[in-house]
Parts: structure tokens; sequence; C-alpha cells
């Protein structure tokens, strides 16, 4: 294949890229050039913490668990991608390993970005930059308020509120990702996540349906879980 069909290849995986929504033909072609694909099947592991990248992932079909273990072992999903965005960029500003853990939940492809240069184009192109920078100030304000969610809020008040965040506006939620991972984004173990919704079901509020399908009753109802303040057990 020779370069320009190659640009031309990778332009069309990262056309719908929020941070490169202000580049021309031409300026995206810039980018292609620096850019390979690669296609991951469900379960396999696109990078890990410890590894050396020097690389931004870009997210072009399919979608993207990011997570963290403790040293028990202990999964903590960071976030779910989907495509449009990237993952990995820490290692573009700083030259420590990965900390984070990023894993195909469903057959994926990956637009691969050389960092060192990238970076070049940053400085030809400040724009970039800036919504890099935009799109990780909103990924910091989102864990923020997840903190303070897990801080001040029961259990309850934080399953609730998810649901009501998940559904369409028929009140039919289709989970994307396994219970434990659903868990885990709530800052809680997939046990108790389980005895809520058994409890949210048994009150007439939700119905479950198989292991990925949840159906709202009652909008009323589980907002009002939601906004009540409620003394919950530990999760």
């Amino acid at each position: 294949m020779n370069n320009c069909s190659h640009a031309q290849n990778h332009a069309n995986c990262i056309v719908s890229v929020p941070i490169f929504g202000g580049l021309n033909h031409e300026e995206m072609l810039e980018i292609a050039y620096i850019t390979s694909a690669r296609t991951f099947k469900k379960g396999e592991m696109i990078y890990m913490a410890g590894d050396m990248s020097g690389k931004l992932h870009v997210l072009h079909t399919g979608k993207v668990k990011v997570s963290r273990f403790n040293p028990n072992g202990k999964e903590q999903v960071i976030r779910v991608i989907g495509p449009g965005e990237f993952m990995g960029e820490f290692s573009l500003f700083s030259s420590v390993p990965l900390t984070d853990n990023a894993e195909a939940l469903e057959t994926s492809t990956m637009c691969i970005i050389e960092g060192s240069k990238l970076m070049e184009l940053m400085g030809k192109y400040p724009t970039i930059a800036f919504k890099v920078m935009d799109v990780l100030s909103k990924r910091l304000e989102k864990a923020e308020n997840l903190i303070e969610e897990i801080s001040l809020t029961s259990v309850e008040q934080r399953v609730a509120g998810a649901l009501l965040t998940s559904a369409d506006v028929k009140g039919n939620i289709v989970l994307g990702m396994k219970k434990g991972d659903f868990a885990s984004q709530l800052g809680m173990s997939q046990e108790t996540l389980s005895r809520k919704l058994a409890a949210f079901q048994d009150e007439g509020i939700i119905e479950l349906i198989g292991h990925k399908k949840i159906k709202i009753l009652d909008i009323a109802g589980l907002s009002s879980k939601r906004d009540t303040a409620i003394n919950d057990a530990p999760s």
C-alpha cells in the first residue's frame, strides 16, 4: 500500500474523533500518516499496566473497558469507552509506564497513533492539544463527581441513579458490560449490586430480564430512591 492510500485508509479511522474535529482534509491526512489500525477480539488486552506505550489509542469501532487492580487483585473499572474516544494519553506526557489495563469488551478496532509524532503535530495545530486538555478536564471532573458520590450517597441512591441514567425513553436498559464491571463503576461489589437490584424488583420498581436487560416499571419510585438519602449497608 502506498503512502497516499495508507493515509486515506487511516483518515477514515480517525475522521470521527472529536479531538481532530477542527482539522481540514490535508491536516487529517498528516495524522493518518502516523496512525496504524489493529483489531482486537473480545476479551483481548489492548495494553496492560506496566507497559511502556508512548502511543495514543483511539477507538474506531467496538467497546473497551479501562480498569485498574489493587494489590489484592480487586478490579476497579475506571471507564468504558466507545467509538471516537481515546485512552493511554498519559504515556504521551510522561515516560512512566501505563497504570491502567484496557480490555476489548467486544471485537474492537483501534487507531494507534505514534505519540512523539502526535506531540509534534500538537505544536503545529494547537487546537488538537486544547481538545485533548478539554477531554481530560471533563474526565477529571467526572472522576471527582464519582468520588463525591461514593462518599456522600448510599448504595441505593447510586444504583437508582445509574439505572435512570442508563435507561432509554421507554425505561429499557441493556447493560453493555458484565454486572461486576457495572458494580465496580459504582464503587460497590457485584453481590451488593445484585442484592439491591433484587430488592428493587421485589418492590415492583424494576424487572430483571436475563443477565443484561432491566425494565424500569416505576420511574417515579426509582427517582425517589435516587433522591432520598437512605442509610445503607457498606458495599
